[in-house]
């Protein structure tokens, strides 16, 4: 993410119960926000999941997607950090 952006975690709900979403999450990202990012339990841990859509063909698609891997990981990292605190 770049470096004079303001990334942070806006809103945090986490789930109770059995379910592999164990949270929502919204995150600022400068003057904007994104809204629907999930923490899942998967096979090797927790994992962050993007806001995703339905299409005619239907598959689930992500709507928004960092461009890079280090972009990625450091929202990750970011949300994952809120989820456990």
């Amino acid at each position: 993410m770049a470096e004079n952006q303001d990334v942070q975690v806006v809103r945090l709900y986490r789930l109770d119960g059995e379910s592999k979403i164990k949270a929502f999450a919204d995150v600022s990202i400068g003057n904007f926000i994104i809204k629907g990012l999930k923490v899942l339990d998967g096979k090797n841990g927790l994992f962050l999941s993007m806001p995703q859509e339905k299409s005619k063909d239907g598959k689930w698609y992500d709507t928004v997607f960092p461009v890079t891997k280090e972009a990625r990981k450091s929202l990750t990292e970011l949300v994952l950090e809120a989820y456990q605190q």
